[in-house]
Order: structure tokens, then sequence, then C-alpha cells
């Protein structure tokens, strides 16, 4: 997918979260492209790999700088927290130049808007990292997913990381059903 597709995904994904009670700082946008891409099968061809707090994309990273360069995005401080990624008035002007694009992926990304606006970091980081290892394990069990999701990240206890895939479980669940 080209890049201008892409900015045009990703504002139109910002301004989901957004509407849906979302912070929308870059951790929730790196989250919900990766819920998109991988549970979705959006294809926006980023690469994530299990960094500290997820999968994260330095590609995803590198494109959203670059679009605050060029004025699709305006950085909204948060304090205590850190800034929002607001899209821009020029973003939306943008947009309407790839709305055959946004159209084929709206239901896609009014999904991930709905499941994951309201979520804050903490629990992004959990249901990310709960998809990312049912990918990587599908063959594994509720309980032996949660066991490695707290191996891999101690400071999320047990109980939370069995929430965390019952909740993932849930999404694909409700993925699969919303595709049909």
């Amino acid at each position: 997918m080209d890049r201008f597709k892409k900015t045009a995904l990703l504002t139109a994904l910002a301004e989901g979260l957004k509407k849906r009670g979302s912070w929308c700082g870059e951790t929730h946008l790196q989250k919900a492209t990766y819920f998109l891409q991988t549970l979705q099968k959006v294809p926006i061809g980023f690469e994530f790999i299990l960094y500290k707090h997820g999968p994260f994309s330095f590609e995803l990273r590198d494109q959203l700088t670059a679009m605050r360069a060029d004025g699709f995005f305006d950085l909204h401080q948060q304090w205590p927290y850190g800034p929002s990624l607001i899209p821009t008035e020029k973003s939306k002007h943008f947009r309407q130049q790839y709305s055959r694009t946004l159209r084929k992926y709206g239901k896609q990304l009014n999904f991930i808007s709905d499941k994951l606006g309201k979520q804050n970091v903490s629990e992004l980081e959990k249901l990310a990292t709960a998809l990312y290892i049912r990918v990587k394990k599908s063959s594994q069990s509720e309980s032996q997913r949660a066991k490695y999701l707290h191996s891999l990240k101690p400071h999320v206890s047990l109980d939370d990381s069995l929430r965390a895939v019952k909740t993932v479980d849930g999404i694909v669940k409700l993925s699969k059903g919303a595709s049909a």
C-alpha cells in the first residue's frame, strides 16, 4: 500500500478512535494499527515486533512523524501524559481524495475503533500483546497463552493476562462474525 493510502487510513483511524473516547497518543495508534493490520487484514504493510509495551512498528513511528511534518497531525499536549495526535483539517481534505480506499476498509476501521477506542495505554499493551501471542502460538490454550504473556510481561498479573487473552479471543470471534 502506498504512503498516501496509509496516510488516509491512519488519519481516519485516529479520528475514529478520538470519536470513541481515545486519547489517541502514538501508543494508541500503534496498537490500533496492529489490530487493524493483523486481525482485520488491512494490508497497511508495517512490520511489528514485540517491544517494551507490546507490538511496535518503527516504520509506523516514522510514518507518523512524517505525517506530522506534512501537516496531517497536530500534537496536543495532555499533561501530565504525552501528546495526542489530532488529525488536521488538511487531513480531512486529503482523505476525500482517498474515499474509495476508506470505503473499502470502513468496516474494519470502525470495528477496531469501536473495540479499542475506550482502552487506556495499559489495557492496549495487554490486548495487543495477547493478539501477538495468539498469532504466534495459535495452538495453545487460553491458559498457556496467559502464562506466556505473564512471562513476557511480569508486571502484568496472571489474572490480568488471562483476562486480556479472553478479551482478545472474544474480539477475534466478533471479528470473524462481522466479516462473515
